[in-house]
């Protein structure tokens, strides 16, 4: 794949209500970086900064019925799908009104058919297990799995993509290509391609390289509409890019591939393409974030009986 173009000019803004989502995941992505460097958060975290539209543009496709799989870097498909910062934020800190108590933290989170963990590959045999489910019982549905260029280093990523196609299930891989696995550039540690790999098991793969949420919404339906009434696996593999560290400050980066992602972020597109409208959208959601910031860090510690 190619790198995603930068287009600055001639960028139109999302819908409202994407656009809000988009900014809500930025700025909390960027709160939990600040709580940290203050050292009012504990552990780790993995920020999806420079990769929010992709689940935002999912969202519109999605349904209450599907499952999600999401990983490490999956605070933007928890929000995207809940839109429940306050929740999140409350798992992250341990603090009451936590979505699993405080007990799953910024990686593992389990709610409504939605679920994470940190362990590269695991989602995905388990989302084709899902998927079979899903087949047998709930027609239309599909389970929806998050996976990075990475990931594609595991051997369970090849035995699920096996089944699923032999099996013809309703499972859509979302790869967030974003060039680098950890510290590891992912010319250095993949051969080959995803495209290639993903056909290898007579799935269908498709490419994105675009960041524009409406566009990535219409390419994708038709095919999507085919993964769950056809049981036609899907692998989507978007070309992304982090703009942050792994984690909290570890980049390994050279600086020019710093200043690449920093040049291709949707943020500075659409700042440029409709100032007073973007500014006017993101400081009511860095405002919306500060807020929760507050309120959440107020709140007692989580508390947790693993008896109950």
């Amino acid at each position: 794949m190619t790198e995603p173009s930068v287009a600055l000019a001639g960028s139109t803004l999302p819908a409202g209500d994407d656009l809000d989502l988009l900014l809500l995941i930025r700025h909390f992505e960027l709160a939990l970086l600040d709580l940290f460097g203050r050292g009012e958060l504990n552990g780790t975290t993995h920020t999806c900064l420079g990769q929010e539209y992709v689940p935002v543009a999912l969202r519109g496709l999605l349904g209450e019925a599907d499952h999600v799989f999401s990983n490490h870097r999956g605070h933007g498909h928890y929000l995207a799908r809940f839109q429940d910062p306050a929740g999140l934020l409350a798992e992250i800190m341990g603090r009451e009104g936590a979505v699993c108590r405080g007990v799953g933290g910024s990686q593992h989170i389990l709610r409504d058919r939605y679920v994470s963990t940190g362990v590269q590959g695991e989602s995905l045999p388990v989302a084709t297990g899902v998927a079979l489910h899903l087949k047998r019982t709930s027609p239309g549905a599909l389970a929806c799995v998050f996976i990075g260029d990475g990931t594609w280093g595991e051997g369970a990523v090849y035995e699920a993509l096996n089944l699923a196609a032999l099996w013809r299930l309703p499972l859509l891989v979302v790869v967030e290509h974003n060039g680098i696995a950890q510290s590891t550039p992912t010319t250095r540690q993949m051969s080959g391609t995803v495209r290639a790999r993903a056909q290898a098991f007579g799935a269908r793969h498709h490419g994105v390289e675009t960041s524009d949420v409406a566009a990535i919404r219409r390419e994708l339906a038709p095919l999507v509409s085919e993964v769950r009434f056809e049981g036609r696996p899907l692998v989507v593999e978007f070309a992304t890019h982090r703009l942050g560290p792994h984690s909290k400050g570890d980049d390994t980066r050279p600086p020019e591939v710093v200043r690449q992602a920093e040049a291709n972020d949707w943020y500075r597109r659409y700042a440029e393409a409709d100032p007073a409208r973007f500014g006017a959208a993101d400081r009511a959601q860095r405002e919306r974030v500060a807020a929760v910031v507050a309120e959440v860090a107020a709140r007692p510690p989580a508390g947790w009986d693993p008896c109950a």
